[in-house]
């Protein structure tokens, strides 16, 4: 009897489990899945609980508490941008002009900004409900500045220690590797030695070297050299960050750097490189002055131009920038993006200014403006130095990856290079559906797959049960940026849903009340 009875037991609950439905906290169907690891995309559902993917497969019969159905639409993992400007993070923790670009993790502190001390830092920034997940760089600048502030000289024994106990600290506390910005104060006062050495204590924790290079104009050749031998000496994996070739005399240089790169590779040296798809850079107003005019600070700079034989030696260096270098032999290549003192000139160009004041728009009257514009405080510029077919180049390279070089930007303040809204929908629209320079596998592979793999994530960057959910859904037919240089304050379009650890951070192209962004900490 008792047989019996647990004979029938086990019938019904047989039954039960084969008519029972799966459910999900989040399921999406129907879209065509690049999930980096199968070379074809495939048409499946994914099932999602928690934080994590728990099913792709056949979900017809399953449930969930909310469903998308991405018919028509490209499943893709998170898009991960390996070079962002999130200084502003505490202030703006929501990052929506990243996420609606669909964008789930970002590589922060490039150009050696990052954060020092580091701990501190990110222990701060976990109190915060983020977007967006962030991985941090350490930046050499900034490890430089607190310990020399801007001296225009080699370090001490002791100094050189301090800064290398700086990255240890950093390392340790989760960053990703360091940054350096060789062209800008204070790193262009460090030597090869220096920096190698620095790099060979982010080595030993297992991280990376991206180089904001020493020149990307006339001096872009040595540039790409010294970058590849700091990654021999100090065995670290490199970067060549936001990859280009400024000014009109180096137009078509990418030829050369792109055979150094792969000749590199070809003797065991790790360089990869990533490139934002614009024909215009953006930084500081005081990159076209010479870096040893401002070491010590503006009053240093103000001391150095108030002489006149000094400010003649500047004022050359300037022009010879402006003709050759990133001022693109043209003032109106210098477009100013944020001016505090004079918000008036924001999108408007030095050209613009020159003649404002009444004077013939000469590279000499260029010079002295951009002379007074650096002591009334400095501005944000764009500069429209690059050639597209420089552009295309690189992107057709199977290891450069995409990267924003974009800040977090608010609709209607300044004048920001639309890089900050619109470079991955640019990549798909324009580059890909458009002008075809490279094919839907090969661009998603270089906004996902080979970022996570650059950084050694092991759970993101791809579509996979176990994995994080952070998940871009596009439409292929439609996703373009709309932001432009004279109106560049436009989110893209084609982009109606973004998860972010498995929360649906982006529904039908506007923002959720869901945050769940991670700092995300490495381990060796």
């Amino acid at each position: 009897m008792r047989i019996k009875h647990y004979l029938i037991s086990a019938l019904i609950l047989t039954i039960l489990s084969c008519g029972s439905k799966d459910h999900y906290d989040l399921i999406i169907r129907n879209g065509l899945v690049y999930d980096g690891i199968n070379e074809e995309p495939y048409i499946s559902g994914i099932g999602i609980n928690g934080d994590k993917i728990v099913k792709i497969g056949n979900l017809i019969e399953a449930t969930a508490d909310r469903e998308i159905d991405a018919e028509g639409h490209i499943v893709s993992p998170g898009f991960i941008d390996m070079h962002a400007h999130i200084e502003r993070i505490m202030e703006l923790p929501t990052a929506e002009n990243f996420l609606k670009q669909g964008v789930t993790t970002v590589l922060a502190g490039p150009d050696g900004r990052g954060p020092s001390p580091m701990g501190k830092f990110l222990d701060s920034l976990e109190t915060f409900d983020l977007g967006i997940n962030t991985a941090w760089l350490v930046g050499h600048n900034t490890v430089r500045r607190n310990v020399m502030q801007t001296d225009n000289r080699k370090p001490t024994e002791e100094e050189l220690t301090s800064m290398k106990k700086a990255v240890e600290e950093a390392m340790l506390s989760g960053a990703y590797g360091i940054s350096t910005g060789l062209k800008y104060v204070p790193g262009a006062y460090s030597d090869l030695a220096e920096v190698i050495a620095l790099s060979e204590v982010a080595s030993e924790f297992g991280g990376i070297y991206t180089s904001h290079l020493r020149e990307e104009g006339l001096g872009l050749i040595e540039g790409v050299k010294e970058a590849i031998v700091i990654g021999r000496e100090a065995d670290i994996p490199i970067i060549l960050t936001h990859h280009k070739a400024i000014g009109k005399p180096m137009w078509g240089a990418s030829e050369k750097t792109l055979a150094m790169v792969d000749s590199a590779r070809a003797l065991g040296i790790d360089v990869m490189m990533d490139q934002y798809p614009y024909t215009a850079s953006a930084t500081s107003l005081a990159v076209l002055i010479p870096t040893w005019a401002r070491a010590g600070g503006n009053e240093e700079f103000r001391k150095r131009v108030e002489d006149p034989e000094t400010r003649k030696k500047i004022h050359a260096e300037i022009m010879y920038n402006i003709e050759y270098d990133r001022g693109g032999n043209d003032l109106e290549v210098v477009q100013f993006a944020n001016v505090s003192w004079k918000p008036d000139l924001n999108g408007r160009t030095l050209k613009d200014w020159v003649i404002e004041r009444g004077l013939e728009p000469t590279f000499a009257n260029g010079a002295d403006l951009v002379i007074e514009g650096q002591l009334n405080g400095g501005a944000s510029c764009v500069y429209h130095a690059i050639g597209e077919e420089d552009v295309k180049r690189i992107m057709q390279h199977p290891l450069a990856m995409v990267a924003s070089d974009g800040g977090l930007v608010v609709p209607g303040n300044s004048h920001p290079h639309p890089r900050s809204y619109g470079t991955f929908p640019r990549v798909l629209g324009h580059y890909v559906r458009e002008e075809k320079i490279i094919n839907l596998p090969l661009a998603l592979r270089k906004m996902t797959s080979l970022p996570a793999e650059r950084l050694g994530l092991s759970d993101r960057g791809f579509i996979q049960e176990g994995m994080k959910a952070d998940i871009t859904v596009f439409d292929p037919q439609t996703v373009k940026d709309m932001g432009t240089f004279e109106d560049p304050h436009h989110y893209p379009e084609g982009i109606p849903y973004v998860v972010v650890n498995g929360k649906v951070t982006v529904s039908e192209g506007e923002l959720t009340s869901n945050r769940a962004g991670k700092v995300l900490r490495k381990t060796k």
